[in-house]
């Protein structure tokens, strides 16, 4: 008989270990320090096994794009120990993914969210936190 195993991702804060959710809420802080708008978190262990959860938000330019996608990567590594698997896209593009494996951060232009409509085709997912 198989047997399903869950494996949570943990990171360190300060001698403390972080779950995924935890690292989203630092990053959460992150992002508001860079001005960032439309926050949305998104809990989507019951819709898909790649991620556990989504980190939306959106950035009103290429530079301020860029400046989210450095400081999460730098506060993921300096305040919880966690490294970014990758970072797809760039901030030219409207959509900057940076992946810490069961938590992606997706940094949008206003008219890329809109297109791409993560929250839309994710709708069953539940909906940990929204800021505006």
């Amino acid at each position: 008989m198989l047997q399903s195993q869950v494996i949570l991702k943990n990171y360190s804060l300060g001698g403390e270990e972080l779950e995924s959710l935890e690292l989203a809420h630092l990053l959460v802080d992150t992002i508001v320090d860079k001005k960032g708008s439309n926050i949305t978190l998104l809990d989507l262990r019951e819709q898909a096994i790649f991620a556990d959860y989504f980190l939306i938000c959106n950035g009103e330019n290429d530079r301020q794009l860029r400046a989210m996608a450095n400081s999460v990567a730098q506060d993921a590594k300096q305040k919880a120990k966690a490294l970014t698997n990758t970072i797809e896209g760039s901030p030219e593009s409207g959509w900057v993914l940076v992946d810490f494996g069961d938590l992606l951060v997706h940094l949008f232009s206003p008219d890329m969210r809109h297109y791409y409509d993560l929250e839309g085709l994710w709708d069953e997912a539940h909906v940990v936190m929204r800021m505006q």
